[in-house]
């Protein structure tokens, strides 16, 4: 048996994204501990036999203070565990973590999920995280990608060697728990489905403006958000809501039922690792409308399964969006099954899971 330990920073990305790589360390024998802020489904994890680790983590903030005691928990749990090796995931967890088993000879490997806001600029800002990550990386066994684009960032940066890094299909799907579902009926009212955390950077914004357009001109189409608010979003939302624009509908620890009624998800993100609530959708054989950049294209075969839009170009958003409304119906029908077929030869989670073992033995 190995003590495998996990850095994580949020409980809902954890269980939903990566149970079944858990799962799998667990039923080989492993002993895996979780550290991360609880949360709800940490009790889901600890039902199928994670040890976990309260550990608090500001995920937005940047406070020397606070990140400097999160360096030091990470210490102590790793002085405490004594694990065989560390798997990260997200940029806190990365970097401290990173950092404490560096420091503590420790086997890590890291995975990046997305760039963030951090990549976006050039300022200090970013200098800091580079140097951190080139610190980080320099000693980790594997660096996973979850998109290509992100893995060139990191090289043109010279913040990893080539040869420690691995790009995997995302965190990849599971293609029978989201399963194909009927396309709804010719007769029923469009629904637009937006699901993910109710931020800027989602793109929210864009949704928001291209849906009172389209409402002018289509007062029957229905567009669906699904999420917690991430930003300040709440008078917004409520505005919309009163005025018929969205209807909101908070978060939803299942979203199938809520994909099943939807005719076309989009989602027009800033940045992406890779959008997991896309090979969701498309599984279920949704029609996917979505930006033009690394992390979300990968989902779509442009006019077969989806759209793709121009980041930040609610003129774009608006103009695929009718051009989806207006399409026969029979395509749209297509345009499901391509989805689901896509996502199934693509990133189906039981080979991500094998891909993500068979290089952390290595």
């Amino acid at each position: 048996m190995k003590k495998i330990l996990i850095l994580a920073n949020f409980d809902l990305g954890l269980y939903k994204f990566r149970k079944e790589l858990i799962q799998a360390f667990l039923n080989d024998g492993n002993e895996v501990f979780i550290s991360l802020p609880y949360g709800e489904l940490v009790e889901k994890l600890k039902a199928i036999g994670c040890k976990f680790i309260d550990t608090p983590i500001d995920r937005r903030g940047i406070n020397p203070l606070t990140d400097f005691k999160l360096l030091r928990q990470y210490n102590k749990i790793l002085k405490e565990i004594k694990p065989d090796v560390v798997i990260t995931y997200t940029i806190k967890p990365n970097i401290y973590g990173g950092i404490a088993c560096r420091h503590n000879k420790i086997p890590y490997n890291i995975n990046i999920t997305g760039l963030g806001t951090a990549f976006q600029n050039d300022g200090m800002v970013k200098k800091i995280v580079c140097t951190l990550y080139r610190y980080v990386c320099k000693k980790a066994k594997v660096v996973f990608f979850e998109n290509e684009e992100n893995r060139q960032t990191f090289l043109e940066n010279q913040l990893v060697d080539e040869k420690k890094t691995y790009k995997l299909n995302g965190a990849g799907v599971n293609t029978k728990e989201y399963d194909f579902a009927e396309y709804p009926s010719e007769d029923d009212p469009i629904h637009f489905l937006f699901i993910g955390r109710v931020m800027k950077e989602k793109g929210i914004d864009e949704i928001f403006a291209a849906a009172k357009k389209i409402k002018n001109d289509y007062p029957e189409i229905v567009f669906d958000v699904v999420g917690p608010f991430e930003d300040n979003y709440k008078e917004i939302i409520e505005e919309l809501t009163k005025n018929g624009i969205i209807e909101y509908h908070g978060y939803k620890e299942d979203v199938r039922p809520s994909i099943k009624r939807a005719n076309c998800f989009v989602l027009p993100s800033y940045h992406e690792g890779m959008a997991n609530t896309l090979l969701e959708c498309g599984a279920m054989g949704r029609p996917l409308i979505t930006s033009r950049i690394h992390g979300c294209m990968e989902a779509v075969i442009e006019g077969k399964n989806g759209l793709l839009v121009k980041v930040m170009d609610v003129y774009d958003l608006e103009e695929k969006l009718r051009d989806f409304i207006n399409m026969p119906y029979e395509q749209k029908v297509s345009m499901g099954k391509c989805s689901r077929e896509h996502i199934v030869k693509v990133f189906d989670k039981e080979q991500v899971v094998r891909e993500t073992i068979r290089k952390i033995r290595e």
